[in-house]
């Protein structure tokens, strides 16, 4: 066995111990491997282990690896997205994490090919108020959503966050919950909505237990990350 297919049989046995021990099925949870700075062979060798979802943060590095990989694998773009890259990721990938402004959603619905089935749209939130991060506030988000909704070549999915780091489990659990109250009402009025992408390797146990639907692990996966190789990409 592989280092890469060890690791993922490690996360996959985390991700079941952490809904289980909540009530949740591991069925309920989908693994989203981040291969951003990675070698597409190193991509190639997860897929072998049977993982199907990628996400990736720079664009152009991103289109690369899927026009290099098997058409069959799942792509998630998972980086701020700038209005000149929009067509890129609407030509190419299946989902995008990171949508917190209508221009960029109108863009997208506007550049995606008619033969791809809708762009699935995931609204980021800004859940602990970072001035780095991305995302919108939540109350911020009934507008936004309504205004995406519309648009027919992209399907409203649900909601993705990056919390702040927080060693302690019960704050983790907190803001987590926080999340899963927002992403719970936006259920109720889009029937589309069913994912929650949320949580990373060091709050994935809490965002399960609060109800994440996707967790985000790479470097468990994959190995540390050189990112001077990637920079230029973004």
């Amino acid at each position: 066995m592989s280092l890469i297919q060890h690791n993922l049989q490690h996360v996959r046995e985390r991700i079941s111990a952490a809904a289980q021990r909540c009530g949740r099925s591991p069925q309920e949870v989908t693994l989203l491997a981040v291969s951003k700075t990675k070698p597409a062979s190193a991509i190639e060798e997860a897929a072998i282990a049977g993982q199907h979802c990628f996400g990736e943060n720079y664009v152009q590095e991103g289109v690369d690896k899927i026009l290099a990989l098997n058409p069959e694998l799942e792509w998630h773009f998972i980086g701020p997205l700038q209005s000149n890259k929009s067509r890129l990721v609407a030509e190419h990938f299946d989902w995008c994490h990171t949508v917190d402004r209508f221009k960029i959603a109108a863009r997208l619905n506007e550049q995606r090919p008619d033969c791809l089935p809708p762009l699935n749209i995931l609204v980021q939130i800004n859940i602990s108020d970072e001035s780095s991060k991305s995302g919108i506030m939540p109350e911020a988000l009934n507008e936004l959503a309504a205004a995406i909704a519309p648009l027919s070549r992209l399907r409203l999915r649900g909601l993705m966050a990056i919390p702040a780091p927080e060693a302690d489990y019960q704050r983790q659990l907190a803001v987590c919950q926080q999340m899963a109250d927002i992403f719970n009402t936006l259920k109720q009025h889009y029937p589309s909505v069913d994912t929650l992408s949320l949580g990373m390797s060091d709050d994935m146990d809490a965002a399960i237990a609060a109800g994440s639907t996707m967790v985000r692990i790479g470097t468990a996966i994959f190995g540390a990350r050189d990112y001077a190789a990637a920079h230029n990409n973004n």
